[in-house]
């Protein structure tokens, strides 16, 4: 069963950047659509981004254009560079995977989830 650990997050001034990992153990990324989801206290889990085996990439409106998803199968690792960070992307961040499908908004799609890193943006 593939485990996936997220890290890089901290915190950052408004306008500054952070790059997210997310790395699997217990297997491989092969054949998984993998993405970025986020979840504030109280609120339900937000699409972020996504990104397919073959590299096929989606992005939520609130990120396009600062965000970037990204992967390395041969590492078995998931990343988000983000920049230009706003106080409202405040919040924890979750990786994702699911297998043999494709690109989804839905959390309800993924079935394996890391356990979050925060991210926090503040001046």
């Amino acid at each position: 069963q593939v485990q996936l650990v997220e890290s890089g997050g901290g915190l950052v001034q408004p306008g500054g950047s952070l790059r997210l990992s997310c790395a699997a153990s217990g297997g491989t990324f092969n054949g998984y659509t993998m993405g970025w989801f986020r979840q504030a206290p109280g609120k339900e889990r937000e699409f972020v981004t996504a990104i397919s085996w073959n590299g096929f990439t989606d992005y939520a409106d609130s990120v396009k254009g600062r965000f970037t998803i990204s992967r390395d199968n041969d590492k078995n690792s998931l990343y988000l560079q983000m920049s230009g960070l706003k106080p409202e992307d405040t919040t924890l961040y979750y990786c994702a995977a699911r297998y043999l499908g494709g690109l989804s908004l839905s959390p309800n799609m993924y079935h394996l989830w890391g356990q979050g890193t925060q991210v926090t943006v503040s001046s």
